[in-house]
């Protein structure tokens, strides 16, 4: 038995705190069969044995010792956060009732008189250290509890934050269809219209140029004439004849590319569709592209690397979130002039779409939670958290995967790789 320095706590250990060395080892004799015990003569020595570690499961403590007494011991143990939990067990050859009640009203957990009987001892002892366990299992499984409640909390959070998104999306998705709707009947008529204004030039023109193989039969002084070719060259007819034909061709491309966009808004932003089809992600990355046109072009510079691959079996509309989503992240990483480079192709039964821009990189610490929800990096009220956390879950649920590669300064390059055989397709018949 070692009454003096900390060992390894293998059993419960009792401290006891007396000056008289006899008391201390007939103490020691009666509780070492059952308990390690530790021993400390005075009170500033117990206090450094509770505090330290392994930590005492109980004190046996003395009121009457030399500079600080039992008294102002416990109060310090009480004060001090480390050890205000270990009880303490008064052993004093003071039996009056005053000592006895100042002592419980300190904190102690009983108050023994001298002489005492063993028994007494070893049932006081067993009986507090009983009281000490079933206390420490308590807030042990409080612990428990409350880390289970927190982790509930945060799931909850994270499906609410998921199904919010889902809803907004949804919200996006119908109100995109409408809009593309409304500008679709514009679109069509102002298209319709400037097919049959060119075929009006034309007819315009041939009778223009009708009119003016009559001139030449016309006496060149004649006054009607030269009204006519004084009106030409102020009109500067010249110029409005081949300029007429680049202004009916350009709205004409214009008209074309509200419709591609709105062609394009329609297949991405309907949400609501949850159709397994075999897609082709190289037009679903011009589609997106077409998309966030407004967000890239004025900092960006874009460049296109498609390779030759097969279609994949997915939900369409959910991989072009994905790719929305990398797009913008993409462009928002780039603070002022940079390039985002989009690169396809296909290595072995995979296909992978690579997004690369020349930002400001993430962080190595970073890395490992881009894709926990909520977790961004993005200044308050400018991100969510749940894109790359969704685009991740999105990407899973079609059994492939998310790479990202980044340094600080440099830039960021995040892949997209999807199965093309068989077995995703077979998958979501099963699950459907």
């Amino acid at each position: 038995m070692n009454m003096n320095q900390p060992i390894e706590k293998t059993r419960e250990i009792i401290l006891v705190a007396d000056d008289d060395a006899g008391d201390v080892a007939a103490l020691g004799r009666l509780l070492h069969p059952h308990y390690d015990v530790f021993a400390a003569p005075s009170g500033e020595r117990a206090l450094q044995i509770a505090a330290g570690i392994p930590k005492p499961d109980l004190i046996l403590l003395d009121v009457l010792m030399p500079e600080m007494d039992g008294y102002e011991v416990l109060i310090r143990l009480r004060d001090n956060p480390a050890t205000r939990d270990i009880p303490v067990i008064f052993i004093s050859g003071l039996d009056s009732i005053e000592d006895e009640e100042k002592g419980l009203e300190l904190g102690a957990v009983d108050y023994i008189a001298k002489p005492y009987r063993p028994p007494i001892i070893l049932a006081r002892v067993h009986t507090w250290l009983e009281l000490k366990r079933s206390r420490d299992r308590l807030r042990d499984q409080n612990a428990i509890l409350e880390a289970e409640v927190d982790k509930r909390l945060k799931e909850n959070q994270q499906v609410q934050g998921q199904l919010l998104h889902s809803e907004k999306m949804a919200a996006i998705g119908q109100l995109a269809a409408g809009i593309a709707h409304e500008i679709n009947n514009p679109v069509g008529f102002v298209t319709s219209n400037l097919k049959t204004l060119d075929i009006y030039k034309r007819d315009i023109l041939e009778i223009l140029d009708t009119y003016e193989t009559l001139e030449a039969a016309c006496a060149p002084d004649a006054e009607a004439l030269l009204k006519i070719h004084a009106l030409k060259q102020q009109k500067d007819f010249g110029f409005i004849r081949t300029d007429l034909d680049q202004l009916i061709a350009e709205s004409q491309q214009g008209m074309a590319r509200v419709a591609k966009i709105v062609s394009d808004l329609k297949d991405f932003a309907h949400a609501e569709n949850k159709e397994w089809l075999w897609a082709d992600l190289n037009n679903g990355l011009d589609s997106t592209l077409n998309i966030v046109r407004n967000e890239i072009k004025y900092h960006c510079t874009l460049n296109k690397a498609y390779g030759d691959i097969p279609k994949v079996y997915c939900m369409a509309s959910q991989i072009n979130q994905v790719l929305l989503n990398l797009l913008v992240n993409a462009a928002q990483a780039i603070p002022e002039k940079g390039e985002i480079t989009v690169r396809t192709g296909q290595e072995g039964e995979e296909v992978f779409v690579a997004i690369a821009d020349t930002g400001s990189g993430i962080p190595a610490g970073n890395l490992k939670r881009i894709f926990e929800p909520f977790f961004t990096t993005k200044p308050v009220g400018k991100g969510t958290g749940l894109g790359l956390a969704i685009s991740f879950d999105i990407v899973q649920k079609h059994k492939g995967r998310i790479e990202v590669e980044s340094t600080v300064g440099k830039g960021t390059t995040f892949t997209v790789w999807l199965p093309v055989n068989s077995q995703v397709e077979d998958a979501a018949r099963k699950a459907s």
